[in-house]
């Protein structure tokens, strides 16, 4: 019964994970749209951000309160996600 509990703490952790780096991705790309670039968003740029976003974001899921869990503490990483992409657009722009 122990082992079942276990392998659905590590799906449900790898699931926000990949949640965490789809969403990264997609704000990413979403602030590089927001520009009127006429040669478009650098890739390496854009996947770069994205990095960067995910590990912000990762750092606050793992290391962030213990009383927080699941749901909250997926939500409060992405939020924290869509900040920094509002904060560096109104920076950038």
């Amino acid at each position: 019964m122990g082992n079942n509990t276990t392998n659905l703490y590590f799906r449900s952790k790898q699931t926000s994970l990949i949640m965490l780096a789809v969403t990264a991705i997609i704000c990413s790309r979403l602030l590089f749209f927001l520009f009127n670039d006429s040669e478009g968003p650098n890739l390496l740029i854009v996947g770069g951000l994205a990095l960067a976003l995910f590990l912000l974001s990762w750092a606050v899921y793992v290391l962030g309160p213990l009383k927080i869990n699941g749901f909250k503490r997926l939500f409060a990483a992405i939020c924290i996600q869509l900040l920094l992409v509002i904060g560096l657009y109104f920076c950038m722009k």
